[in-house]
């Protein structure tokens, strides 16, 4: 018998070696079949879109949302179909167990098949009870684990080869990233223990473990993987997230090399295409550094502008938890719903850290042109050192400018004005989403499909949402002016005095009940005055008539005498997310969609929300209501 039983080299297997070979390249096949399939979908998507704009320029119809042809109508109720079934998700909200909520539905099945594929290819035609039946085992997970290993850098990469094709970005793959690492931990477990267990029938793991350093090795990967696997959840990153990230990238180094010395030449091809994966990333990164942060001919005629080597920064505390930063000069353009790395040496040596780019577009009002704000809540490490600096200069009398740099703009949101309504939910900072959604489609200069906006901002004190109240007032005269109806709701839970009367200075007017304890219904009171405070829409009227539902969208403010400020409406009572998101979406005659921006609790409450109004309703299934398409950004570290 041969003894090359530590690694995957030819030995006894020769009969059953190209099978395994030929199930990784079919492994491959279906990664790019489905990647084949994310493009059709873009494609007939990128149809839809175009077509509704262009209905829309030519004002054609009342409501270019809908379908417009049978091929259309056809590509809505499959889009319905996979909505439903991919948005509900089951929240954990037991104190200490909350890390362990599942994903969504959707995720959920997509995991199931990908296990599905996996489970196959580990046992399809392996489980044979010979001479071999170990090594068959052994040999078999040892290729499942290994043609793994591309997809798992991949999934990683900040600069995604398959997040450019799917049309995605790297912070929404980081999931199956995740699974992905988990599912090669149990093959290799598989392939590593078949082999243990033949070597302890014939009484020889000594003698193999001399002879065979390549066994070494692969314990030591699987040692790897079994420490990245606890170290990724979630109670152990938040303990220290900066340490995490820091031996996260050197256990990918590390096992890269581990795999490489441990594999036999003819699987070397999967190491291979890992390392090219995470070189290409590195270097597409490193390009968007130096491009974004070196300015080889500054323009030194601007105020202050002009620094050759990074950003110019301000920072200012705002109260005792949120830091405002304003970064002059990027020379780069950027999307409602992107993000950032954020790079300070002062504050942090050698820390970057992702925050969403607060505002659409360019400053009005700033020195330096092309100027961005980030939102920063202090938790620990890095937003709290940058919290507490920016308060010390405060108190001294200081400006403070420190250097930024920054890479970026990343992820890749979808357009937001391909659709008739907007709702838009987040909880405290997660606004910097979401008030640059509202921004870009009230300053787009396009054509625009959208005619009515109700934005939720809720927050424990009113000094979290100070930032975003004062700009959000902006928004409602823009609105008045363009004709959309913008209707905006603040609840501060923790409501007291002091955040009221700050809140009242700007303009908010108080609605509902002042017990923070109260729940639910009292949204459903609030959104009755806003609807007595606005004349009623055409469907409005139409549901009291018993006539058709038609809906012509008019701006309240400006066929009433009610202030701009009648649609702004604080509330110190925990909406009522079902009949926030219902309101709008029964009134709409075209498709709506929801974002939600806000911790895992907020989130799984929308996304059940949505997935079962569209149920009730019957979304494009011959009842005539409309898709609710939903769009989650979760922060969480």
């Amino acid at each position: 018998m041969s003894h090359n039983h530590g690694g995957m080299s030819m030995g006894t297997t020769g009969t059953f070696q190209s099978v395994n070979m030929g199930l990784a390249r079919d492994f491959w096949y279906i990664v790019a079949g489905v990647m084949g399939l994310t493009v059709i979908v873009r494609v007939v998507n990128y149809y839809k879109s175009t077509r509704r704009l262009r209905i829309q320029a030519s004002k054609s119809v009342d409501f270019p949302t809908k379908p417009s042809n049978k091929f259309l109508e056809i590509w809505a109720t499959i889009t319905t179909v996979v909505r439903e079934a991919s948005y509900p998700q089951l929240h954990i909200g037991v104190k200490g167990l909350s890390w362990m909520t599942p994903p969504p539905l959707g995720r959920v099945v997509s995991l199931l098949i990908y296990w599905a594929i996996i489970i196959y290819m580990m046992t399809s035609g392996a489980i044979v009870k010979d001479a071999y039946f170990w090594e068959r085992i052994g040999f078999r997970n040892a290729w499942v684990t290994v043609m793994q290993l591309p997809l798992l850098y991949l999934l990683a990469s900040k600069c995604s080869i398959l997040g450019i094709i799917a049309g995605t970005s790297h912070e929404r793959l980081n999931w199956l990233h995740r699974w992905v690492g988990r599912t090669m931990f149990v093959t290799a477990s598989v392939h590593g223990w078949h082999f243990w267990t033949q070597w302890v029938l014939a009484d020889f793991v000594e003698y193999e473990l001399q002879v065979m350093p390549m066994v070494k090795y692969g314990l030591g990967a699987w040692a790897v993987l079994l420490w990245s696997l606890i170290a990724s959840f979630g109670p152990l990153r938040r303990m220290a997230y900066e340490v995490f990230v820091i031996q996260h990238i050197l256990s990918a180094v590390v096992f890269l090399w581990l795999v490489y010395v441990h594999v036999p030449p003819e699987s070397q091809w999967t190491v291979w295409f890992a390392i090219a994966a995470l070189c290409f990333d590195r270097a597409c990164r490193a390009v968007l550094l130096v491009w974004q942060n070196v300015k080889f001919a500054p323009n030194k005629s601007k105020c202050k502008g002009g620094q050759r080597i990074g950003h110019q920064a301000q920072i200012r505390a705002v109260g005792d938890s949120i830091t405002v930063i304003t970064i002059k000069d990027v020379h780069f353009k950027w999307r409602a719903g992107q993000h950032l790395y954020l790079w300070m040496p002062r504050i942090g040596i050698a820390e970057a850290h992702p925050y969403t780019i607060a505002c659409a577009h360019q400053l009005p009002e700033t020195c330096i042109c092309n100027s961005i704000q980030l939102v920063v809540r202090k938790h620990g490490g890095f937003s709290r050192r940058l919290h507490d600096f920016a308060t010390k200069s405060q108190n001294e009398g200081k400006k403070e400018r420190l250097t930024a740099f920054v890479s970026g703009p990343y992820g890749a949101p979808p357009r937001w004005d391909i659709y008739e309504t907007l709702v838009l939910i987040s909880a405290s900072t997660g606004a910097s989403f979401t008030l640059p959604i509202l921004e870009s489609v009230l300053q787009s200069k396009q054509t625009n499909c959208t005619k009515r906006i109700d934005f939720l901002l809720t927050a424990k004190q009113g000094e979290e949402i100070d930032f975003y109240v004062t700009r959000l007032h902006e928004f409602i005269e823009r609105a008045k002016t363009i004709g959309i109806d913008l209707l905006v709701h603040i609840a501060v839970t923790r409501s007291t005095s002091a955040s009221s009367d700050q809140l009242a200075g700007l303009g908010v007017k108080a609605v509902g009940s002042s017990s923070a304890s109260s729940t639910g219904s009292n949204l459903d009171k609030e959104m009755d005055v806003n609807a007595s405070e606005r004349p009623p829409t055409d469907i409005e009227n139409a549901r009291r008539g018993g006539l058709t539902p038609r809906r012509t969208v008019t701006n309240a403010s400006a066929n009433s005498n009610a202030s701009t400020d009648s649609h702004v409406h604080q509330s110190s009572v925990r909406p009522d997310i079902e009949a926030f998101i219902r309101c709008p979406v029964e009134a709409t005659g075209g498709e709506t969609s929801v974002v939600v921006c806000g911790g895992p609790s907020l989130v799984s409450r929308v996304r059940n929300c949505v997935a079962s109004l569209s149920d009730e309703r019957a979304v494009h299934k011959g009842t005539g209501a409309q898709g609710i398409q939903l769009h989650v950004e979760e922060y969480s570290f």
